[in-house]
């Protein structure tokens, strides 16, 4: 329908006759409704047990997953809200790393409370300044709830393993993981801070998940351009080389007249030169492994393997760049400047078959500042959902390490933080008072989640719960097997980072304010 306005009795138009336009309430309420309906798409998979989504494209790909950015991404949303509260998760998992559903969640819930509150006439702004100062409370009680004790490798575990758990990967493999994701972080920690960027995981499916182990380097997928190439070299000098190792050609068709045997052996002796020369240059350069980005001729490999001088070819660049920053090699861009200098190092370089695949693992030595999990599977499904699972266990086992503070899990934070800012709202004046309580009123949601996702009646859990907290001052829902119990999280080991908790309240307070706030939206085609 057209915008316009009357000037001089005469219609004015002002958009476009396409251009739809909602206001005031009904905006309000459409983009209210859109926020909730993204945060209610992954409050299933929250906790131990929660759920996992299947998400289907149209080309049939299939992901099983309950990560909640992962799930938010995959489902392609459009809505305008909606997007916001796919934000927060996106937020969430580039800061911290997890958290994501429980900071989608908050944030839904905070749109459900203000509704309540604008049906019962209160302003988008009071609702937005209350909700800012209750933030500020909540983040002074995430504070209080910090554990005293120093964050040893031990309690990395811990925050490594409550991440983990519920996530496709089993109690067992779970806690097995968790030693693999610390000794990951311990590795890369340095006195500038923990390189996060250094670990890597790499997948393989073929083997059960507990086959799952660290490798002192780096794994990528390539193979030796020759089978009779030797499949593992120790104390390696590591060249990498951005040159073709083929007959050069001109960059114009052209064609030759050979008119005797003797030119064709000429010509041909002079491409076994060009060949024969570039293999000497490299054997005669000392390096014992070379992985270059482009082609290399069957008769140039031939006679490096002779040497016993491993070659992969045509790796991709960002691989060679890989290699290099792990090894300390420099990219060489041609044969005649190749120099010991240029060499690179590692303890040991190996070439291992897994079914079709070829795998190249470059370790220890320079190549031991980074490491990689080398994740094992049964299916292509089973370690996807790893990869995501220790992914984000090494994210909070590096935030935690970093930051030296974890809190609760198991609801006991979301739990304690309600009950400060209730106290809090009771000594603020006006209707501002009602929007503080509601912020309150949404965090229950975290508890009453887990309780309804582990079968225990919600209402029931969180009255026990703040029952609890009150008497016993820190209490969790804690899953222990098939037994659900309230309890200390701290005595159970179920952890989580300060940090990924502050986050968490940050964005869904930001994002909720700023979907509340809107009272006009234009869509023009």
């Amino acid at each position: 329908m057209a915008q316009q306005q009357r000037m001089g009795g005469q219609p004015m138009f002002i958009m476009s006759e396409d251009s739809q336009r909602t206001q005031g309430r009904d905006a309000q309420s459409s983009n209210i409704m859109a926020g909730k309906a993204v945060a209610e798409s992954v409050r299933t998979t929250l906790g131990p047990r929660g759920m996992d989504k299947m998400l289907v494209d149209s080309g049939g790909e299939v992901v099983i997953t309950n990560d909640g950015a992962t799930i938010l991404n995959e489902m392609d949303i459009e809505h305008p809200a909606a997007q916001m509260i796919v934000e927060v998760a996106e937020t969430q998992e580039e800061e911290v790393g997890d958290g994501t559903t429980t900071a989608a969640v908050i944030a839904g819930n905070l749109l459900g409370e203000a509704e309540d509150l604008i049906e019962q006439d209160v302003h988008a702004t009071t609702i937005v300044e209350g909700y800012h100062q209750a933030a500020e409370i909540a983040l002074e009680a995430i504070a209080e709830q910090v554990q005293e004790a120093e964050v040893d490798d031990d309690v990395l575990k811990q925050v490594a393993e409550s991440s983990m758990t519920g996530k496709g990967t089993g109690g067992l493999t779970a806690e097995t993981l968790a030693e693999t994701v610390v000794e990951a972080v311990r590795h890369v920690d340095t006195d500038d801070g923990v390189a996060r960027d250094n670990v890597a995981v790499h997948t393989q499916i073929g083997a059960s998940s507990n086959a799952t182990e660290l490798v002192p380097g780096i794994v990528i997928d390539e193979e030796p351009a020759q089978e009779t190439m030797p499949s593992e070299v120790e104390d390696a000098s590591i060249a990498i080389l951005d040159v073709e190792l083929e007959v050069r050609t001109g960059e114009v068709d052209a064609e030759y007249a050979i008119d005797s045997i003797d030119q064709l052996n000429a010509a041909v002796d002079a491409e076994e030169s060009e060949l024969s020369g570039y293999a000497e240059t490299i054997a005669d350069s000392g390096a014992d492994v070379v992985f270059t980005t482009d082609d290399v001729d069957d008769r140039v490999s031939s006679a490096l393997a002779a040497e016993d001088i491993l070659v992969f070819d045509n790796i991709g660049s960002s691989d060679a760049s890989e290699i290099a920053s792990a090894t300390g090699a420099s990219r060489v861009g041609a044969l005649d400047d190749l120099e010991e200098s240029d060499f690179g190092e590692a303890d040991r370089i190996r070439t291992e078959n897994f079914g079709d695949d070829d795998l190249a693992f470059v370790e220890g030595g320079a190549a031991a500042e980074a490491v990689t999990v080398f994740v094992r599977g049964g299916t292509e499904h089973v370690v996807d959902e790893l990869e995501r699972a220790i992914g984000d266990a090494l994210d909070v086992a590096a935030t935690a390490l970093e930051s030296g503070e974890v809190v609760p899990g198991a609801g006991a934070t979301e739990i304690a933080i309600a009950d400060r800012v209730r106290q809090e709202a009771a000594g603020i004046e006006g209707r501002k008072q009602l929007a503080v309580d509601a912020f309150a009123d949404a965090l229950d949601v975290v508890p009453r989640t887990l309780a309804a996702n582990t079968g225990q009646d919600p209402i029931d859990a969180l009255v026990d719960l703040r029952a609890a907290h009150e008497s016993e001052g820190r209490a969790g829902l804690i899953t222990n097997g098939e037994e659900v119990t309230i309890d200390d999280p701290f005595d159970y080991g179920v952890l989580d980072p300060a940090d990924v908790k502050r986050e968490a309240i940050e964005s869904a307070a930001e994002a909720a304010t700023m979907i509340v706030r809107i009272d006009d939206v234009i869509a023009a085609e």
